[in-house]
């Protein structure tokens, strides 16, 4: 894999940093753009010219804001004067590309203003990779999709992985991919429809447990015929329950822990109320909601044998309704956590800080996830079998 610390920099020489800011403009939480700072000093300090391209927000509504905002906060955490540049292809874009010197750092305009970002399209891709000569990949939050910021450039110009991208998965290869001679553990949680669409099937193939909870459970017990009251089923049901289903009927390496005891609650104004446990298969009220469950025996021998053994376990999502006060499925997992904390990863921005954990944690999102079930990512695949070299600069 060509890698950005491994290649010298030509002072001059015209890079593109594709990266991810997709922050709030506020600048509550930056470390999206923290992330990159070293490798766009590192690119402007030995005097090459850094053009990024970043996206921000959906296409085509009020999220895709204009970056100049960014370009603000870079110049002051880089101590340089950072440009704006509010287009990003076109015969304007390249002119001022041209006409950064050396050690410049300009922010292009968001590449989700244009519909073919997200469809990787060939020509926008073109387009984008007139701003440079060589391209470093960063932006670990979209490494997950292929765009034609990240992937697709990489079609016309050489490219290397940006040293962000490759801390994040120095901390993720632990867990990535099938292990045959580690007993691991996988808990997912949470309404992101990534947790069921991606999560669940990619742990079933290379995991030997999984512990499903929030819209995950919910999904696979509407689906076994299960009631589930008002309990949410994601933001994307009929792509969740339908990804729920392919899991129960197909092929899998995991057991599926399906509990028989389920904590419910009224849903109301003020909360979760009344919460009671019932059985598997008993009547859940139309204004009740799932908010917990109970670990079966089996579960909790699992989870003791994984401890025992060494093995690898992975939280991504809580998978109760914990900061409302229910503990009863996350307490034994948190206590087999503790008791692993070089063998287990908290994957997630909520679930890092939800759940009371001092060990590893990474709060990547559907990258990350990505990551650990299928050992790779688009931007990675890209990378080893693009047409062109990368190499250092004669």
């Amino acid at each position: 894999m060509p890698r950005l610390r491994s290649r010298a920099v030509r002072r001059g020489e015209r890079w593109i940093f594709s990266a991810g800011f997709n922050v709030r403009p506020d600048l509550r939480e930056t470390s999206r753009i923290d992330s990159e700072l070293d490798d766009i000093r590192h690119i402007a300090d030995a005097g090459g010219r850094v053009a990024i391209l970043s996206h921000h927000g959906n296409h085509g509504d009020h999220t895709a804001l204009h970056l100049d905002f960014v370009a603000g906060y870079l110049s002051e955490c880089l101590g340089r004067p950072v440009r704006y540049v509010p287009v990003n292809a076109g015969e304007q874009a390249e002119a001022e590309a041209r006409s950064l010197r050396d050690g410049d750092v300009a922010v292009f305009g968001n590449t989700r203003h244009h519909g073919g970002e997200e469809a990787n399209d060939p020509e926008l891709a073109k387009a984008f990779s007139r701003l440079g000569e060589v391209v470093a990949v960063g932006g670990f939050s979209k490494a997950h999709r292929a765009h034609a910021s990240n992937v697709g450039i990489l079609a016309h110009l050489p490219g290397v992985l940006a040293g962000s991208v490759d801390r994040e998965l120095d901390v993720l290869t632990p867990w990535a991919g099938d292990d045959p001679a580690v007993f691991s553990v996988a808990v997912l949680g949470g309404r992101k429809r990534e947790k069921t669409c991606v999560a669940l099937a990619g742990f079933c193939r290379t995991y030997d447990l999984v512990i499903p909870g929030g819209a995950v459970l919910n999904n696979l017990l509407q689906v076994r015929g299960y009631g589930v009251g008002a309990s949410h089923l994601g933001a994307a049901p009929d792509a969740t329950l339908a990804a729920a289903e392919r899991v129960l009927s197909g092929r899998k390496k995991a057991e599926i822990h399906i509990p028989r005891q389920l904590i419910v609650a009224t849903v109301s104004d003020a909360g979760y109320r009344k919460a009671r446990t019932v059985s598997l298969g008993d009547p859940i009220g139309d204004g009740e909601s799932i908010v917990d469950f109970v670990l079966d025996d089996s579960a909790l021998a699992k989870l003791a044998h994984l401890v025992a053994a060494r093995g690898r376990l992975l939280i991504a999502g809580t998978p109760a309704l914990y900061t409302l006060g229910f503990g009863t499925a996350v307490d034994p997992i948190i206590a087999a956590a503790r008791a692993l904390p070089g063998n287990t990863i908290l994957l997630g921005g909520d679930t890092t800080a939800e759940l009371p954990f001092g060990g590893t944690k990474s709060p990547g999102g559907g990258s990350a996830l990505q990551y650990v079930c299928d050992g790779t990512l688009p931007i990675l695949t890209a990378l080893a079998t693009q047409p062109h070299t990368a190499g250092a600069p004669a």
